[in-house]
């Protein structure tokens, strides 16, 4: 094993350096250095080499050229023991560089400030940085590469061992610089893309042509849907919700909290309303004067699924509702913020999670992406189209009341927020019965016609809403039948005059929106 003779270090975090250029003095490794790193070096009191002086070149343009020569790249990318390599660097003068330690300029953090400029972004690019790196772990059968500060203590352990690292941690190392200069240049192209307003990256409702994954690890998580899988939060997420209370979030909590952040920011700035999700469907939503008899409403929608399920709000959280919410056990609870005495009473409750939403979520990048398995992708436009009563057609002999319309607007942004097939009862306020995740449109109806069966609730003079269109007229039918007056629908089906027929025929009221909310 040969020994580690020359290091090259140059880094913007300087976290752990002076011990570490310490341990690689001791061991007798030459160091060169660049700038402000060399600077603090000196400052420590050990020797380094200008990379001025190593190259014979002087840094210039700002800076901005200073390791691009052949002496760096040649050291470091040479085969040592290749014949032709060997003679190649004697003839040339170039000594080996066998350990380069380099963390990027702080793109990253510099496009995180307020009101950044694209000329500061531009500056804070680092050229040279990935340039070394990439050189270094290429060649990783012989040098040493760290881009993480966090990986000091294992190679200054292995060199004050023996002088050099051994395989292993060289791939593990190389490997790492790989992911991070991926990242960084991710983060790169999102910014510019954005600043420049091309479509290179994914950040319009307009497909790219090429698809560029970044996102920082958040947190890590106990495990994923169930024990045995692994599993881990990645980007922004800590940037719209904050936890106040409770245990670590888990996998399937944070899939239930974000459905029902989406699904409370539709009633954004209206009346008090409240939304009772399990397993990211909503079993129950009411809106009152005040969020105890929201709370009254969801609840009686269907008092079994709310056990262990999310609840969310659209306004400030007071003591009347956190009282009547803690009668039962809840896993998260969601809300723009809670009053001080609700906050208290709460956090009596050790297992009960409490999320403050920072930002609405309907703010955050207008498309969806998810994993399909054999390493590929869906992109989707994030379906957050909203409906008024304008966008109503009204297509049957008989147009809906008042309140049947308000019902219509009300349950058809619940219904949105099902998992398909979907069918939910509504009052003006309240949900009444739902139904979700059937094969079959006519068994969500079912469904949900019992459960309000269960409930004890009425639904005479209910509006029934169907994320798509009724294919047959059964379900309007059924509908019909099981008490609904009014119906609301996205229409396109073949069949849309028998389906309005069987609606004249009974005196329903139908409304077509012409846009369908499929959730798979």
């Amino acid at each position: 094993m040969s020994k580690i003779q020359r290091a090259l270090l140059s880094v913007s975090d300087k976290t752990g350096l002076v011990p570490f250029a310490q341990t690689l003095a001791n061991a007798g490794v030459e160091l060169i250095s660049t700038g402000g790193t060399a600077r603090v070096l000196r400052e420590a009191g050990l020797e380094v080499k200008d990379i001025s002086e190593h190259t014979g070149f002087p840094e210039m343009l700002d800076g901005r050229v200073k390791t691009l020569h052949p002496l760096v790249h040649g050291g470091l990318l040479y085969v040592r023991g290749k014949e032709e390599h060997e003679a190649a660097v004697k003839e040339h003068g170039i000594a080996p560089i066998d350990l380069v330690v380099v963390n990027l300029y702080p793109f990253e953090q510099t496009i995180a400030k307020p009101n950044v400029s694209l000329d500061d972004a531009i500056e804070n690019i680092d050229i040279g940085g990935p340039s070394m790196l990439r050189s270094a772990a290429k060649n990783h059968d012989s040098v040493t590469v760290i881009v993480d500060w966090s990986d000091y203590a294992i190679v200054a352990e292995q060199i004050a061992a023996n002088g050099d690292t051994t395989a292993e941690l060289r791939r593990h190392l190389a490997a790492k610089v790989y992911a991070r200069t991926a990242r960084y240049d991710a983060a790169i192209a999102n910014h510019l893309s954005a600043a420049f307003g091309t479509e290179v990256i994914v950040d319009s409702a307009t497909p790219p042509p090429e698809l560029f994954l970044r996102a920082e690890k958040a947190q890590a998580l106990r495990y994923g849907e169930n024990p045995h899988q692994t599993a881990a939060l990645y980007g922004k997420f800590h940037e719209y919700f904050t936890q106040l209370h409770g245990k670590d979030l888990s996998y399937n909590n944070i899939l239930d909290l974000t459905a029902a952040a989406n699904l409370i920011a539709e009633f954004s700035g209206e009346a008090p309303t409240l939304a009772i999700l399990k397993h990211t469907n909503p079993c129950g939503v009411g809106q009152a004067d005040n969020f105890k008899d929201a709370w009254d409403k969801a609840f009686a929608t269907d008092k079994q699924a709310p056990f262990g399920g999310i609840i969310a709000v659209n306004a400030l959280l007071d003591l009347q509702c956190a009282e009547s919410i803690s009668e039962i056990f809840s896993e998260v609870i969601v809300a723009p913020d809670f009053a001080p005495d609700a906050l208290e009473h709460l956090k009596k409750k050790k297992n009960l999670r409490l999320i403050k939403l920072l930002k609405n979520p309907l703010t955050t990048a207008p498309w969806d992406i998810r994993s399909v398995g054999a390493q590929s992708f869906l992109w989707q436009e994030r379906d957050v189209k909203q409906i008024g009563e304008s966008d109503l057609k009204f297509v049957t002999d008989r147009n809906p009341t008042e309140s049947e319309t308000r019902a219509m607007l009300f349950g058809w942004r619940i219904v949105k927020h099902l998992k398909s097939n979907a069918i939910v009862y509504v009052g003006a306020d309240r949900t009444l019965g739902v139904g979700a995740g059937q094969m079959s449109r006519v068994d969500s109806s079912r469904i949900a016609v019992w459960k309000a069966g269960e409930a004890g609730l009425s639904l005479q003079g209910s509006v029934v809403c169907s994320d798509a269109f009724f294919p047959f007229p059964d379900g309007l039918i059924a509908a019909a039948e099981a008490g609904a007056t009014a119906a609301i629908q996205p229409g396109g089906s073949m069949r849309d005059n028998e389906v309005i027929d069987a609606a004249n025929t009974r005196n329903v009221a139908m409304a077509f929106t012409g846009a369908r909310h499929f959730r798979h």
